[in-house]
């Protein structure tokens, strides 16, 4: 035996001797049958040499067990242990979004999704992910170590969420990247890759970016996700809902989740046109599907597409489910696999060829190799809530701030000379200001907004003036009280969990119960001479337009959900203290001035939703954001004309022409002008956030337009089509009415001939 082949058999059998699966008391290292050096443990071969011989020795028992245990709930995982293979349990569901959630014990929240894409900063997203892996794979080494395989305790991620914010009153927008599919596909390539990390042979945490596909609402309003039909056209279903998914496979995602819903009559999960002609065919996926928690046995019991569990199971796997994630179940449907087989419903090489990309992940992960040489497994629970990781969700939290509005009062010098009245129910919420899928920040870690405003001023007067965000209690006394004789006031409204949230939409874009009253008392019984400043955490848009067009109210700030560092970061913003404090972020999704811009919740018709295809005037534009500073652009340079199929490359200057260092999101778009194809109104094809000095002049912006980016979708396939567009560049979207105090610059550029790019 070689040496190294010595070395993996000696640390295989070490590796077992400490492994207990405590889920059903087995302890898988005293099996009855000695772990072989099967190739499969051989580190010389090839990833797939090595999957092929593990998968060959399985039984179709075997098989059924690894694929039924997805993990949901501590019945429903961990997949067990194959006690004569020396194969050890593994937990597939892990929650890693943005730290990593619900796990057994702390680890740093960073702030929700919606907010990260604010920021419009892939490389924030990148980091984000990378200290989120570093928590989950830490906490992951050290939960193997003790034997323990329980709920949320592996290295396999069911994470981001890159569904498209279609509707401003689904529930789950706040997981999501916005509405832009070019925005939430960069955002999720910027992710995938933090979290996996570089190794060349090893992964970090897996991703698996969900919900596949068509599905962004409802939850409850006005029927269930469990059963809902989404009818979409091919258009929308190509140019819409799969493009973000394409991109998150090409940055190497392990994984995907089909969703709930139907599309056009077909459960997501048995979905052979999705999960294998576009996923497989077209994508050339190779990783694994998991079904979204309890999705297999909604199709039986919500869209009776099926009336029974053998049918189920051939159905799903031969569209192309690899995993199934249960309610929780003693026996799932997928327990159901051997007797498929035996019907004749699915054959064997199918079912094998399908539990192969799970062991193919955990080999990734590195479970099968010497644990000297994965340099992951040096990782623990002690890199978890490093001050390096807090400064990181602080720093998170400040650059996702969007600047509404601001009459000139912010940013304020200091507080620590002002008397400030805190007023709101989201003042001191905690909770409700970490959003959906939040990791357990430690209690020294939190800062609510009246702790961070209120511990920096001459003195502080507070009042919630409702019981919870729902506010259907109002104590106006309280807050007319806290409200006089201060010299600033800051009024703190918003929704988080209690009003939207999984599983529960927003009926209308109000804000929640007697908020306006409190909104409206506070702006009627102010003094002319104190400024009122808004602060929103929230995620989906509320109808503010009376506060934005009031002159009592001078300043505007929507902050999202910031999860641990909300006060602290907040009170940086107002007095703008310390590199990248200005708020800079820009909003991911348009944000309605009426609600009777929107389409019924059920409409999945892309027709005016989204800045792509919206028509009429917002309350404020998709990409619209305040500054501390000003900046000019000038110099906006692309080639007369292309051929195409070809990317066009172009170039910009921009100056930061203000007195306050800032950062700046600069934004390209392109318009197709002469072609008789169905297009979007506008597209963004290049962002990013830049950090310029004030004074700092004629900063030089390379950016690149793919063909891909240029495409229209047709009978055909996606084609390039001959004509001319425009380009336009900028710190906003363009030929907006609400503007930003900057210029924008645009050129036009002629496309020669037309090119078939395929299907994608």
């Amino acid at each position: 035996m070689a040496s190294r082949e010595l070395l993996t058999a000696v640390s295989v059998m070490a590796f077992l001797h400490a492994s207990v699966y405590p889920a059903t008391g087995i302890e898988w290292h005293n099996a009855k049958h000695r772990v072989q050096d099967y190739p499969f443990r051989n580190v010389s071969l090839s990833w797939q040499e090595r999957v092929a011989d593990l998968v060959s020795r399985l039984t179709l028992e075997e098989i059924q067990e690894q694929m039924g245990r997805g993990g949901a709930g501590n019945i429903g995982g961990p997949a067990p242990a194959i006690s004569r293979l020396g194969i050890g349990p593994y937990e597939w569901d892990t929650e890693c979004l943005r730290g990593d959630a619900d796990a057994p014990g702390n680890a740093t929240a960073f702030p929700q999704s919606l907010g990260l894409a604010a920021s419009f900063s892939p490389n924030l997203v990148y980091r984000m992910a990378e200290a989120t892996a570093v928590e989950v794979r830490g906490k992951h080494n050290d939960f193997v170590k003790q034997g323990n395989y329980s709920f949320h305790t592996g290295a396999s991620c069911f994470s981001p969420v890159i569904n498209i914010m279609r509707d401003p009153r689904w529930g789950r927008n706040q997981e999501t990247y916005g509405e832009d599919p070019y925005l939430s596909g960069i955002m999720a390539t910027s992710y995938i890759r933090g979290l996996q990390g570089d190794d060349p042979r090893y992964v970090r945490a897996s991703g698996g970016c969900k919900h596949f596909d068509v599905h962004g609402g409802p939850e409850d309003i006005p029927v269930s996700r469990f059963s809902f039909n989404a009818v979409v056209s091919e258009r929308d279903w190509r140019t819409t809902f799969l493009p973000a998914f394409r991109t998150c496979v090409q940055a190497g995602t392990f994984s995907v989740m089909c969703s709930y819903n139907s599309i056009n009559g077909v459960p997501a999960c048995a979905n052979q046109e999705l999960l294998t002609d576009i996923l497989r065919n077209e994508w050339k996926f190779t990783g694994y599907v998991v079904s979204d928690q309890g999705a297999i046995e909604m199709i039986i019991s919500n869209h009776h597409y099926y009336n029974n569990s053998v049918d189920t199971v051939a159905g799903c796997v031969n569209a192309g489910v690899n995993l199934e994630l249960s309610n929780n179940l003693q026996t799932p449907v997928f327990f159901s696999l051997v007797e498929a087989v035996q019907q004749g419903k699915l054959t064997e090489d199918k079912v094998r060829e399908m539990v192969a990309p799970l062991f193919y992940t955990r080999m990734r992960l590195g479970e099968f190799d010497p644990p000297e040489m994965n340099p992951y497994n040096n990782l623990t629970s002690a890199e978890v809530e490093t001050e390096e990781h807090r400064a990181l969700a602080e720093e998170a939290a400040l650059k996702s701030f969007v600047l509404l509005k601001n009459n000139g009062v912010l940013p304020f010098f200091s507080l620590s000379f002002f008397t400030v009245a805190i007023v709101g129910p989201m003042a001191n919420a905690t909770r409700d200001v970490l959003g959906d899928y939040a990791a357990n920040a430690p209690d020294d870690a939190f800062v609510t907004v009246l702790q961070g405003l209120g511990s920096f001023t001459a003195g502080v007067q507070y009042a919630s003036g409702c019981d919870n965000p729902v506010c259907q209690n109002y104590d106006r006394d309280s807050v007319l009280k806290a409200i006089n004789n201060t010299n600033v006031t800051f009024v703190v409204l918003g929704t988080g969990q209690t009003v939207e949230s999984e599983g529960r939409d927003r009926p209308n874009l109000e804000l929640p119960g007697h908020q306006r009253d409190l909104l409206t008392d506070v702006i009627e019984n102010t003094p002319l001479t104190t400024p009122i400043i808004l602060i929103l955490l929230n995620a989906g848009p509320l109808n503010i337009s009376f506060a934005d067009r009031d002159p009592r109210v001078s300043a505007i700030v929507e902050c999202f959900l910031p999860a641990q560092a909300t006060g602290s970061a907040i009170r940086r913003t107002i007095i703008n203290l310390g590199d990248g404090a200005g708020p800079a972020g820009r909003l991911p999704f348009t944000w309605p001035l009426l609600a009777s811009q929107l389409p019924d919740m059920v409409n999945y018709s892309m027709d005016g939703r989204t800045y792509r295809y919206f028509k009429g005037d917002p309350l404020y534009p998709f990409g619209y954001g305040l500054s501390y500073s000003f900046f000019f652009y000038s110099g906006l340079s692309v080639p007369a004309s292309i051929k195409a199929g070809d990317p066009l490359r172009g170039q910009v200057l921009v100056s930061n022409v203000g007195e306050v260092d800032s950062d700046e999101v600069v934004q390209i778009y392109i318009k197709w002008w002469d072609t008789k194809l169905p297009t979007p109104i506008m597209q963004l094809v290049y962002f990013n956030r830049f950090s310029l000095e004030a004074g700092k002049q004629d900063f030089l912006v390379e950016f690149e337009i793919e063909a891909q980016q240029m495409a229209v979708w047709t009978d055909e396939g996606w084609v390039v089509p001959n004509g001319t567009m425009s380009v336009y560049a900028g710190g906003q979207q363009p030929l907006q009415a609400r503007k930003v105090p900057s210029n924008v610059l645009f050129t036009y550029f002629q496309i020669d001939g037309s090119k078939n790019l395929g299907r994608y």
